[in-house]
């Protein structure tokens, strides 16, 4: 008598269908990640500055086409990594060399891209640093409101407990000083950049608050 083949078990369908709620989907991956990621927010915080140089320095479109690159293309590998070290877990229930020879192959991935993103950033900062040094007011200007945007952006990021008043005004600031800055932009694309990493903080920053104990 033949013995029928185990039935697979079904998944549990998601909430929603469509392409809007694919979307959803993919943001509340995204969010989940900066919020619990320690060097996904590292990545976000270094985004940041990347976006305040790129707009405070008039750069070729060559130059801001491969920052902005290098930028996605870390987020992505770091996404990546969180998501394969979730399923390694999911997998794996006690300690194990080939999962942790795992863990570590992906990390040494977004560890290689990192670095390499920093030798092309210095790269580009040495090719125009006589354009650094002949517009030193505006690159003045930059940094004193840059500085504390960054410093807010930081905040909103930070995974310690806080009100929620904190992180309001901690995001209201820092569009505050990003709009201080966009009149004087040398480039648009890199200040919609920055206005888009400062949303994902504040929705990591929520997200947190949601869900305190993930």
């Amino acid at each position: 008598m033949t013995v029928p083949a185990p039935s697979r078990p079904q998944f549990p369908s998601r909430r929603s269908n469509g392409l809007f709620a694919s979307f959803g989907h993919a943001w509340a991956g995204l969010i989940h990640t900066v919020a619990w990621q320690r060097n996904m927010r590292i990545h976000l915080i270094s985004g940041v500055l990347v976006g305040l140089v790129g707009s405070g320095i008039p750069l070729g479109l060559a130059e801001k086409v491969t920052l902005i690159f290098c930028v996605l293309l870390i987020f992505f590998a770091e996404i990546l990594n969180s998501a394969l070290e979730q399923l390694v877990d999911l997998a794996v229930q006690q300690f194990d060399e080939k999962a942790r020879l795992t863990k570590d192959a992906a990390a040494a991935g977004v560890l290689v891209l990192a670095g390499g993103t920093v030798v092309i950033f210095a790269a580009i900062l040495i090719n125009y640093w006589e354009t650094v040094r002949t517009n030193t007011d505006a690159i003045f200007r930059q940094v004193a409101l840059g500085v504390p945007l960054a410093a807010c952006a930081t905040v909103l990021v930070l995974p310690q407990p806080r009100p929620a008043a904190v992180d309001v005004l901690a995001f209201l600031l820092a569009m505050g000083l990003l709009a201080l800055t966009a009149p004087t932009s040398a480039s648009l694309v890199f200040t919609a950049l920055t206005a888009a990493l400062l949303v994902i903080a504040g929705a990591a920053a929520r997200e947190r608050r949601r869900h305190p104990q993930h």
